[in-house]
């Protein structure tokens, strides 16, 4: 199962690491496109939300399998430490996990919070589709008035023994802070409305996906090292045994 591992995080290592270099420029290009029109009654609400804060959207993507240490485990408590801060607040909060672990590790706490699961166990590789299903379904909601704020919970892939917890904001999409002395004007064609309409569903699209991708290496990282511990501790056992037997 290790060398299986190896074999496959070396694909979706590139993978991630590939989709990292767009995800991010988008995400800078929407903000700062954004920025100019965050002011408007007309602008998009997955640009600026519904401009409350009371329904809070939790996204949380974990693996669908198991055999990979405490890979599931550690965004699963990040995203209860989320869930339970937030209610401390007075908020009320909903989610939709993405993998079969994250649900079976939410239900036991938080079941009725759960508006949808999304499981992708059956495919080989996951695709921009995939991330797009998903992505849809926080668009309907939030046209039906469903939430307020959305934020995408997964394991962000460092390296092969190192995989953080984080919370990324998509709704609404955090601005940057406007300096004033920078006085740089630019002229868009279509406008700034068209194009973001344009290009913020796509953008959720493509944050969703590097999500899925970060969390695949991820978890074939976290599944490496730990068949790795695995072989290293029934290694030990039978030497122990072996020398109690003789």
């Amino acid at each position: 199962m290790k060398m299986v591992a190896a074999a496959k995080l070396r694909r979706a290592q590139s993978q991630a690491e590939a989709a990292r270099p767009y995800a991010d420029r988008m995400e800078r290009m929407l903000a700062s496109l954004g920025a100019s029109v965050a002011g408007s009654p007309d602008a998009p609400k997955l640009l600026v939300g519904t401009g409350a804060d009371k329904v809070h959207l939790l996204v949380v993507v974990t693996a669908e399998r198991g055999l990979c240490g405490g890979f599931n485990t550690n965004v699963g408590r990040f995203a209860r430490a989320q869930v339970r801060a937030l209610e401390a607040e007075g908020k009320t909060v909903k989610i939709i996990t993405v993998g079969r672990k994250g649900a079976v590790y939410l239900k036991r706490e938080f079941a009725n919070r759960i508006v949808e699961e999304f499981s992708f166990a059956n495919k080989k590789r996951i695709g921009f589709e995939d991330a797009s299903e998903v992505s849809a379904k926080i668009s309907d909601m939030l046209d039906a008035g469903a939430f307020d704020v959305c934020t995408l919970i997964y394991n962000r892939f460092k390296n092969v023994i190192s995989q953080t917890p984080v919370g990324q904001q998509l709704i609404p999409t955090p601005l940057p802070e406007v300096k004033a002395e920078s006085g740089a004007l630019y002229e868009f064609e279509p406008t700034e409305e068209e194009i973001l309409a344009r290009l913020l569903p796509q953008n959720l699209g493509i944050q969703i996906y590097r999500a899925l991708l970060d969390n695949a290496a991820g978890f074939y990282g976290s599944q490496m090292t730990a068949m790795d511990n695995a072989t290293r501790n029934a290694g030990d056992m039978i030497n122990k045994l072996t020398l109690n037997y003789n």
